[in-house]
């Protein structure tokens, strides 16, 4: 997506074929190998990132991807650009940070990104009382399994379970979720309870779709219920609350979001449910602006509020 606030061509020079803005679609098509994906990370059509490319091209004489049926791959002179444009890239983007991070006191914007049920269910009701105390700071919350790249200001901040790996971020661990193994009534009524010397045989699971940050989640279900058979697999916590309340199987799900919900029950198993630790990053560039600050401390503060709701003992 295009950053945020985004600038007015830094690197045009009047009178010149080249300005940041062709470049940028350039890189982009360059490093997606596609002009649809190219335009979902910019933020923009398909069609819009072909004619900016066909006219940057034509303006330049200058031939920078070659068509082919899986895609568009660069031509040498367009791969011997490449480090260049990404230092300018880096340079534009280093720019857009610092002016972003002015000090203006709490006002101006915020843009949070965290996952599915973590942002829905505890990041919005944080983000909703702070924008209610400060109504000159206008508040965006993307819940989304990508990560984000805080260093594209593709967000300020994020929420999400995990170490952070991109350079210049500053992270800290501001939470731990406990999981717990859950099913229906029904479902219990008519697979039985399972039996966790046997490894759950007979039973059915829904789980996550293997990612490092659920490692631990995806171990701990291989060693409660080897024998289980995984029906589905899915990137959301969503999901397999649905299909856990439709008495299709049992999943693994976050205490906070199901305890107290009644279509499930939640099941002693042999082992304690895995705990994940949620961690908050920001860029450094961006973590000592005023309103940045100032959520960054509310939203710990709320945080450790709900600390014993989190990770029930």
């Amino acid at each position: 997506m295009i950053p945020k606030g985004a600038y007015t061509n830094p690197y045009r020079a009047t009178g010149s074929t080249v300005d940041w803005d062709d470049l940028r679609i350039a890189l982009a098509v360059a490093r997606h190998g596609s002009l649809s994906a190219a335009a979902r990370a910019l933020g923009t059509t398909q069609p819009t990132v072909s004619r900016r490319l066909d006219a940057f091209e034509r303006r330049t004489g200058a031939k920078l991807f070659e068509r082919g049926k899986h895609g568009l791959s660069p031509t040498p002179l367009c791969a011997a650009l490449i480090e260049g444009m990404d230092r300018m890239e880096e340079g534009a983007l280093t720019v857009e940070r610092r002016l972003a991070a002015r000090d203006t006191g709490l006002q101006g914007s915020i843009t949070v990104t965290s996952l599915d049920w973590l942002g829905d269910h505890v990041i919005a009701p944080i983000m909703a009382r702070f924008g209610g105390r400060h109504p000159r700071v206008s508040l965006a919350l993307i819940n989304d399994g990508r990560r984000f790249n805080l260093s594209r200001s593709e967000a300020d901040i994020a929420f999400r379970p995990g170490l952070f790996d991109q350079e210049d971020v500053v992270e800290r661990k501001v939470a731990d979720v406990a999981y717990g193994l859950y099913a229906s009534p029904a479902y219990l009524e008519q697979h039985g309870p399972p039996d966790f010397a046997s490894g759950c045989a007979g039973q059915s699971i829904v789980t996550l779709h293997e990612t490092p940050p659920r490692a631990p989640m995806t171990e701990w279900m291989r060693n409660v219920a080897p024998h289980a058979r995984a029906i589905l697999r899915t990137n959301s916590i969503w999901s397999q609350l649905a299909a856990a309340e439709a008495g299709e199987a049992l999943a693994a799900l976050p205490r906070v979001l199901v305890d107290r919900r009644l279509t499930l029950r939640r099941i002693e198993t042999p082992r304690p449910g895995p705990v994940l630790a949620v961690r908050m990053g920001v860029h450094s560039d961006m973590r000592k602006t005023p309103r940045v600050r100032a959520f960054m401390d509310f939203a710990v503060r709320e945080l450790e509020k709900r600390a014993a709701e989190l990770n029930p003992r």
